[in-house]
């Protein structure tokens, strides 16, 4: 089989192409540039589970980020597991044909324990003392040492949270090359996350994130004539683009006010309880799943979410079904944002009883997506020297609570996850697999990538 590395650059669309992406704009001349239409949900685990399977999320089973799980009664996201994706993927495929294929998946979601020959993924280890360190998990166990040893410690800090930069996605595209040296694997699939969080900050704002497209440009450019060397088939792509926003819509302090949501009190702080609610939404970007444990108040939570402005599409049975979203996991509604809205996790009413994970950079706890994790609160003035002061408590041993960020939604100015009409935000595939101009659907991508490894 064709040697063929998938590099994944999120939140890249042809808008997005051009002077500030000097490398970008000469490679999409030589090659054919496709956009992909964007599936619903157009979020990063579901996205890349459909190009690796072919399949929609009815039938892979990645209806967002997180979902409820109902025999636990708890909100999970971000979880790791390969055996959450319930279809075969396409290495599994390759296989079959050809026992010496081998892939490498690095940084990919859904990246521990599944079939792929070598992986590394974010791992942070949580100490008995409350405190997070960097670290990074991978297979075989050995890789990570080694890429460590090679590469310093993951910096997992600079992947998520304030302090996310360009040095994670270096680190990635690093860790990618040391592996190819180590193992030459046929297929590797590489995730730049880069421009993901800049866009979400700041939105299409070119003077705010010119400096953020140039430094993501070299690190494909870096990547690009390394595996081109190697003789290796390239491929970019993206899960989707990301759009202006500017309102946010608080749909569980909706609900919260019409008594569908249950809290429960600890240390004057107000959790989420949702086994005990009759109600709630799981907000993942411009997508909510709204799950209903009351089946007497679904027509008042339907009316709900149909009268609430920015919301613009509610998703019934059928039309999870025409979206491919039918799955058990997916809520009894699915909703979708309109162009300038998306849907926060926040439900109480009163910042004083927010949780204190609230405040944190805590993807696990919280009971949906946060974008707002990316600020540290600019309305405080002695905010930076505030966390500066925590740093050291936790380099002296101390234990030490980051609560720096900020309860205020409308510091975003970009997301995604709905169906942009404008194809220019649209995601794009970079290959010559396919005629320039070339639109695909988001399970297309999945016979891109295999005819690449057919090639000869």
């Amino acid at each position: 089989m064709k040697k063929t590395v998938v590099i994944d650059v999120v939140g890249l669309s042809s808008s997005l192409i051009g002077v500030h992406t000097p490398f970008l704009q000469e490679y999409v001349k030589k090659q054919h540039l496709s956009t992909i239409r964007p599936m619903v949900p157009a979020v990063t685990t579901a996205v890349q589970s459909t190009y690796v399977t072919g399949q929609w999320p009815a039938e892979h089973g990645i209806v967002g980020n997180g979902w409820y799980d109902r025999q636990d009664s708890e909100i999970k996201f971000w979880k790791q597991s390969n055996k959450l994706v319930e279809a075969p993927k396409i290495w599994d495929k390759a296989k079959r044909l050809d026992p010496s294929f081998t892939v490498s998946k690095m940084f990919w979601w859904y990246n521990m324990y599944s079939t792929a020959d070598y992986s590394v993924t974010p791992r942070p280890q949580y100490l008995s003392d409350g405190r997070k360190a960097p670290d990074c998990y991978a297979h075989p166990a050995s890789l990570r040492d080694h890429l460590q040893k090679e590469l310093g410690t993951f910096p997992l800090f600079q992947f998520w949270g304030p302090g996310a930069n360009i040095r994670s996605t270096q680190w990635i595209a690093d860790a990618s090359i040391v592996t190819d040296n180590l193992y030459d694997p046929t297929l590797t699939l590489i995730y730049l996350p880069h421009l993901d969080y800049c866009l979400q900050k700041f939105g299409q704002d070119f003077s705010r994130i010119g400096k953020e497209l140039g430094e993501v440009d070299a690190v494909c450019k870096q990547l690009v004539e390394f595996y081109e060397k190697r003789g290796s088939e390239v491929i970019i792509l993206s899960e989707y683009g990301i759009t202006n926003v500017n309102n946010p819509i608080h749909l569980n302090r909706r609900f919260r006010e019409e008594g569908l949501i249950a809290v429960r009190e600890e240390r004057g702080l107000e959790l989420l309880d949702p086994g005990a609610s009759k109600a709630f939404v799981v907000a993942d970007h411009q997508i909510a799943h709204v799950y209903v444990n009351d089946p007497s108040v679904y027509k008042k939570v339907r009316s709900i979410v149909e009268n609430t402005p920015g919301v613009e599409l509610v998703l019934d049975r059928e039309g999870k079904r025409q979206h491919k979203m039918h799955h058990s996991r997916s809520g009894e509604l699915v909703l979708v944002a309109d162009a300038k809205s998306w849907f926060t996790y926040y439900y109480w009413l009163d910042d004083a009883k927010a949780p204190d994970f609230a405040r944190l950079v805590e993807i696990h706890r919280k009971p949906g997506y946060d974008p707002v994790e990316m600020f540290m609160n600019p309305a405080d003035p002695l905010i930076k020297l505030k966390a500066g002061f925590k740093l050291l408590k936790k380099k002296l041993g101390f234990r030490y609570l980051m609560n720096v960020i900020p309860l205020d939604a409308t510091l975003i100015k970009g997301s995604h996850g709905r169906i942009s009409e404008d194809k220019s935000f649209h995601p794009v595939l970079i290959s010559n697999q396919v005629g320039e101009g070339q639109e695909l659907a988001a399970t297309d991508v999945y016979g891109v990538i295999w005819k690449a490894l057919m090639r000869n």
